[in-house]
């Protein structure tokens, strides 16, 4: 009979992200480890390789991508909802420093063809879900839903990146204002 798991994928995952928050790309499975608070064993045993843990976390943001932008948008006014789901893009960026490291990983995925499709997958929920957004917002001014979807989230990511390389203020506050800008001149 099997042990049972002291830790599921899911933590690994999230120590993952944050070992990838303290360390940058250049993160090792030692750290995931230490951050889990697991042996290096356990995390190379679930996930095989550094690369292997990345594809997972992948799989895992894009299909959690879209439920989570849905729920946070749930129970707002259209136009509110798309403010709540782009917020909710930025969970967790709350540190410039974290930010710069999740950045610089960034580059490392997108260098990488297997975690650039992942990548592209998790944008396409997200897309997918502010162009549902604005389609039921009454902004007259606004371009066809998918085009004020693709602008929103470049926007949104444009100023993340921004954000960290020179935070003022909380990074929702960067996004909502500059969301209200958009918004404000669609309406």
């Amino acid at each position: 009979m099997a042990r049972p798991r002291k830790v599921s994928d899911d933590e690994l995952m999230a120590a993952c992200g944050r070992a990838i928050g303290r360390f940058g790309p250049g993160f090792t499975l030692a750290q995931v480890a230490a951050e889990a608070g697991v042996a290096v064993g356990t995390v190379a045993g679930r996930f095989g390789s550094k690369q292997n843990l990345l594809l997972a976390m992948m799989t895992a943001g894009a299909d959690g991508v879209a439920p989570l932008l849905r729920a946070a948008a749930a129970d707002h006014d259209p136009v509110a909802a798309i403010t709540a789901a782009v917020l909710a893009t930025a969970q967790g960026v709350d540190d410039p420093a974290t930010t710069s490291n999740h950045l610089g990983q960034l580059g490392v995925d997108l260098a990488d063809p297997a975690l650039r499709v992942g990548f592209a997958r998790l944008r396409a929920g997200v897309r997918e879900v502010l162009t549902e957004l604005f389609a039921v917002a009454a902004l007259p001014g606004a371009p066809p839903p998918a085009q004020a979807a693709r602008i929103v989230a470049a926007m949104a990511h444009g100023a993340v990146m921004d954000w960290a390389l020179h935070p003022e203020g909380a990074i929702a506050n960067t996004l909502e204002a500059d969301l209200a800008a958009i918004v404000n001149a669609w309406r």
